[in-house]
């Protein structure tokens, strides 16, 4: 080890991403760094709650110093015994869900939220009149303090498997287009933690010693099972292939009972995942159920009421910067503070669009002209150096900071805090009928695109995203999104 190179707390199942064989003499069990991560998990949140207890607890217990422990001390004790077992019996420090997309904060909600019922029917039946603090401001702060650990650790788990480290060793079984995807998706998103180290596949034993996109191909479909047992891997990734019936993955299921592998089955499913799929027997049979994607509803009210609310919050906290980015505006070339563009919104319904003037006066007049320096995918128009944006334009465009008049787009109804990209009319007369599903719902401020590279994605990838939000839309998404945003703003990573 050279001096000053920083060791992991988490020990790494594989080190950086090479395309050659794995060398599996040296590879330690994944589990290793899977319990480490956890258990910087479980005291990570144990430390947040006792200190936001504790708190609360010195706080406003020293005010009634003589009935400390009776009231306040009591009280401490057993909200953060309360929130504690809330996370263990929601399974919220469940290997399989830490760091992995919003089902991890989806829990860790759902567990605050049960312990804030408990606390409250124990307070009704102990005539508590110190309940309403611990209700009201403690499991809020326990909720913003274990959320904000769980991001911060996540952020360097993911950076762990940005370099290599911290990766689930795959072994996939399948057809080979099916397998070549998987492969390639688990390289283009490392952060979700596969990496595909060897492939079964069908066909005859001479394939065997083969590689498919640099993984080696180790065997065939009815091999799974021993090659899992001899080379330990953490999942079994079982995709589409002829060769899968009930009988064979049953059968599969039962001979990795035992070994730490998790097996996984690729439904032949459109993109949908989330809140939508549900598992349900019926006579014995495993069936995997679709719900219809939720367009009206109970959470569409709680949405319509967040979008509303936030977007006067934040019109009132930003209204001083947006009073001085008008008057750079102004300064900086001739023409009107705000701009006005038509776009096309829900059911296809269109509406004015305000932002902030980034580019000069004429600017629209100008396009055609620039057409064939088009760098835009698909139907987008976009130039990474537009010579009609102004100097004051680019740096608001760089933050996004262009954008906040479309808080008034959100109060008024037209648009969301969190929704896919508001098209132009033309752009939205050229969408094929799937395309269109993207009208489903309202557009937003920002999205999946705006978290995910913005104008450097390409044009299907912009579109798979927003389709994915349509489909798989829920409120812990809309978190996750907004809270991602932040550091995408910050970065300002595709904005141009």
């Amino acid at each position: 080890m050279q001096q000053g190179e920083l060791v992991s707390p988490f020990p790494s199942a594989r080190g950086p991403l090479e395309n050659g064989p794995i060398n599996r003499a040296v590879r330690q069990p994944a589990s290793d760094w899977e319990q480490r991560y956890r258990r910087a998990v479980i005291l990570s949140d144990t430390a947040a709650t006792a200190f936001v207890v504790a708190a609360i607890g010195n706080f406003f217990g020293a005010r009634d110093a003589a009935n400390w422990h009776e009231k306040w001390g009591i009280l401490a004790f057993g909200t953060e015994l309360l929130v504690l077992g809330a996370l263990a019996v929601t399974r919220s420090w469940a290997p399989a869900v830490l760091g992995q997309g919003a089902e991890e904060f989806r829990r860790l909600g759902r567990s605050l939220f049960t312990a804030t019922v408990v606390l409250s029917l124990g307070g009704i039946a102990l005539t508590s009149r110190n309940i309403k603090l611990w209700i009201f401001v403690a499991i809020p702060a326990i909720a913003l303090v274990t959320m904000t650990e769980r991001y911060l650790l996540r952020l360097w788990l993911h950076k762990q498997r940005k370099e290599g480290r911290c990766l689930r060793p795959v072994l996939a079984a399948g057809s080979l287009a099916t397998v070549r995807d998987l492969i390639s998706r688990t390289r283009k998103f490392p952060h979700l933690g596969w990496r595909v180290e060897a492939v079964c596949t069908a066909g005859s034993p001479s394939i065997e010693g083969d590689q498919l996109d640099g993984v080696p191909v180790v065997g065939r479909l009815g091999d799974v099972a021993g090659h899992v047992r001899r080379d330990g891997y953490r999942v079994v990734a079982v995709t589409p292939d002829p060769h899968w019936s009930p009988d064979r993955l049953q059968r599969l299921a039962w001979n990795l009972e035992g070994s730490d592998a998790e097996m996984v089955v690729a439904p032949v499913l459109m993109e949908v995942a989330g809140p939508r799929l549900h598992v349900d027997a019926v006579l014995g049979i495993p069936l995997l159920r679709v719900s219809m994607p939720a367009f009206t509803g109970g959470h569409r009210a709680v949405k319509e009421v967040v979008d509303r609310l936030g977007a006067a919050v934040l019109l009132m906290l930003f209204s001083p910067l947006m009073l001085l980015v008008g008057l750079l505006v102004l300064a900086d070339s001739r023409g009107g503070a705000v701009y006005r563009q038509r776009r096309v919104g829900k059911d296809g319904r269109e509406f004015t669009i305000l932002k902030f003037r980034t580019m000069v006066s004429g600017a629209d007049r100008a396009r055609a002209a620039l057409a064939d320096r088009n760098e835009g995918a698909g139907l987008l128009f976009k130039l990474r150096r537009d010579p009609r944006v102004t100097r004051v334009g680019a740096v608001l465009r760089r933050y996004s900071i262009d954008e906040l008049p479309q808080l008034f787009n959100v109060l008024t109804g037209s648009m969301s805090l969190v929704g896919p990209r508001p098209p132009l009319p033309e752009e939205s007369a050229a969408y094929a009928p799937d395309i269109r599903r993207r009208l489903l719902v309202k557009p937003g401020l920002t999205g999946l695109w705006q978290i995910s590279g913005r104008s450097d994605l390409p044009w299907e990838e912009a579109v798979r995203l927003d389709l994915r939000y349509v489909e798989d839309w829920s409120l812990a998404l809309d978190a996750v999104i907004l809270w991602k945003t932040l550091r995408a703003v910050f970065y300002g990573q595709g904005a141009y």
